[in-house]
């Protein structure tokens, strides 16, 4: 008995529908990341009293551990998956062919759009969690100057390109994974597909164009 829920567990199609579920969690959290970012054109007061109270709570520290657990989980469903898919080709003569049938650059390419993500995160973290701690008042209240910390680094031109850059690749990645996800929890059916993949479009869209006008924003507020 408990054999046979392992196997069903480890099964490609469990890994693939928990793949899909983690993938979801983390298109919610880059949304309402997005838009909590988006009050830094609002004010640096507002900016930084959100990033205040975002975190000021222990559980941030809760938020964090489960997000973290979220990516690493669904980091190594990818590669388990990539690797299940390569030994199960019959090496040696298999050549793709192109079918016509779903396979697009996004798709293909998501091993690649995936590491430069993971080194995007880490990076961003290291910037951003950890760089320079300024600090500011706003009433009686001392805060960290985030504000400030964010318009000096995009003042780097090449720091700014790339952000866009890696935006471009988040783009893409999720371009093919929002609507894939849907796709491996279920929603496998011609009346979902197209609805989904324009979703996932707009969606892969609003995530670039969103997070990429922040350095933008950044770079000319400096320039002023």
């Amino acid at each position: 008995m408990f054999e046979r829920f392992l196997k069903v567990l480890t099964s490609s199609v469990i890994k693939k529908q928990l793949m899909g579920l983690t993938g979801l969690l983390l298109c919610g959290f880059l949304l309402t990341h997005l838009i909590g970012n988006f009050l830094i054109f609002v004010s640096p007061e507002a900016f930084n009293t959100y990033a205040y109270k975002l975190t000021s709570t222990p559980l941030i520290y809760v938020a964090e551990a489960v997000l973290m657990g979220i990516f690493l989980l669904h980091l190594g469903l990818a590669m388990v998956l990539t690797i299940e898919n390569k030994k199960a080709r019959p090496v040696g003569y298999y050549m793709k062919q192109p079918t016509g049938r779903g396979s697009t650059f996004a798709s293909s390419t998501m091993p690649i759009t995936g590491i430069v993500i993971g080194i995007f995160i880490v990076l961003h973290i290291i910037h951003f969690k950890f760089g320079a701690h300024y600090s500011v008042t706003y009433g009686d209240v001392e805060m960290r100057d985030l504000y400030r910390l964010i318009i000096e680094e995009f003042q780097n031109k090449a720091f700014a390109f790339g952000y866009i850059v890696s935006m471009a690749f988040i783009g893409v990645h999720i371009s093919h994974g929002f609507w894939s996800a849907f796709q491996s929890l279920g929603f496998n059916h011609p009346k979902y597909t197209t609805v989904l993949r324009c979703l996932s479009t707009i969606y892969a869209i609003t995530i670039f164009g969103g997070f990429s006008s922040l350095p933008i924003y950044c770079f000319l507020q400096g320039v002023q």
